[in-house]
């Protein structure tokens, strides 16, 4: 796969989002779509992602967040687009 194949997606995700096993459904998801990165909640309570992997995969997956898990009443979705930077392993949930 090329590099030009491959995104980075930094995404900010708000409404009833923690609590409600959006971080463990997240890693789940992305982890399925052969993404790498990480989920965290805020202390203002959003949940943060940065999702890196094949351009469609990461679309994908941005769009999930604008659903998320059953419990989960999202709200907003912010998302900023990388360049796909290949310094990451694995997806965690931190």
């Amino acid at each position: 796969m090329q590099q030009d194949d491959r995104t980075r997606a930094r995404v900010r995700v708000s409404g009833r989002v923690q609590g409600v096993f959006f971080r463990d459904s997240t890693r789940q998801k992305a982890r399925e779509l052969g993404l790498t990165g990480y989920v965290t909640n805020t202390p203002d309570g959003d949940v943060e992602a940065l999702f890196e992997g094949p351009a469609e995969g990461v679309e994908e997956m941005v769009h999930w967040c604008g659903q998320g898990p059953p419990d989960a009443a999202v709200e907003n979705v912010d998302v900023d687009y990388e360049p796909a930077q290949g310094d990451l392993s694995g997806f965690e949930v931190r």
